[in-house]
């Protein structure tokens, strides 16, 4: 538990994987921040990797996220709150009725 009573999650594994895996995202917000701190994103790889969960965020929408304190190789402490289960689009578009059987759930056999 955390200092207002929230349970901390421990398991960073996965998370870990996908920073060394260089399979994590970041928001545009995240972005801009990163710029304005002059935090590189390796930086917060490292952290990631190298971090712990300090306080969890359960409630928090739209995702449930953590916050890790982590340090970059140079000793430099980061705090990095991050989403877990996160769905990535990788693309939206509207089905054709040349292509797709009726209810779009089928491809149509080509002819």
């Amino acid at each position: 538990m955390n200092q207002t009573g929230q349970r901390i999650g421990t398991d960073l594994m996965p998370l870990k994987k996908l920073a060394k895996e260089d399979r994590i995202g970041f928001k545009k917000h995240a972005l801009l921040r990163l710029y304005q701190r002059k935090i590189l994103i390796d930086e917060v790889k490292e952290a990631l990797i190298r971090g712990e969960v300090i306080e969890s965020y359960a409630s928090d929408k739209p995702l449930p996220s953590l916050l890790v304190l982590g340090y970059t190789s140079a000793g430099r402490p980061l705090h990095v709150v991050v989403a877990l289960k996160m769905a990535w689009i990788i693309t939206a578009y509207q089905p054709s009725k040349e292509i797709w059987d009726t209810g779009f759930r089928k491809r149509r056999k080509e002819p």
